[in-house]
């Protein structure tokens, strides 16, 4: 009976489908929880988890926030000055996965493979970021979604805005990401 259990709990081990990691984004407004689509965008999990297990987020703010659109953050402390990152890496935009509301995607430059530490999350269906959308060009590499928290999204993206010299959409008042951590 002992053999047959163990064996049964080997099994179903086995057996049982690959969990998502899942991260709390931990902000002055509130928690958000994500489900990160390893499967689909390996290279950009392990680069985004790179940053999270090192600590890189703690402190840095949502320094670009656009209700109807979206909410950026993840390369910026609260005074605005730059943090320094890791290599880009490559892009895996042409993955299935769409850019709409409450999906994370990897911000970059108008190089598909500048993505680095910055992220935004999708206020909204954002389909014109997907890849092709742009004849047939490169998109915005979605790799995860919000499990729970999109009210915090939302009073994010309600923040009232400005411009501080270069940078435009800034929250008034800082959204700070105290933490981003690992929950599995």
């Amino acid at each position: 009976m002992r053999k047959f259990i163990i064996t049964s709990l080997a099994l179903l081990t086995f057996c049982s489908p690959i969990q998502a990691t899942e991260v709390d984004i931990l902000t002055n407004q509130g928690t958000i929880r994500v489900n990160l689509k390893d499967e689909a965008v390996p290279k950009t999990v392990e680069n985004f988890l790179r940053y999270v297990d090192e600590g890189f987020y703690e402190n840095t703010i949502f320094h670009r926030v656009i209700r109807g659109f979206m909410i950026q953050g993840g390369g910026f402390t609260k005074e605005l000055e730059r943090k320094k990152t890791h290599k880009a890496v490559a892009y895996e935009g042409d993955n299935g996965l769409a850019n709409i509301r409450g999906t994370l995607a990897m911000a970059r430059t108008q190089s598909p493979d500048s993505a680095t530490s910055q992220f935004f999350i999708n206020h909204v269906d954002n389909v014109f970021l997907n890849h092709g959308a742009r004849n047939g060009g490169a998109g915005y590499t979605v790799f995860g979604e919000v499990l729970s928290g999109m009210e915090v999204v939302d009073a994010i993206a309600a923040s009232a805005t400005t411009t501080v010299g270069p940078y435009q959409n800034v929250p008034r008042t800082p959204v700070v990401i105290e933490s981003i951590t690992r929950v599995n």
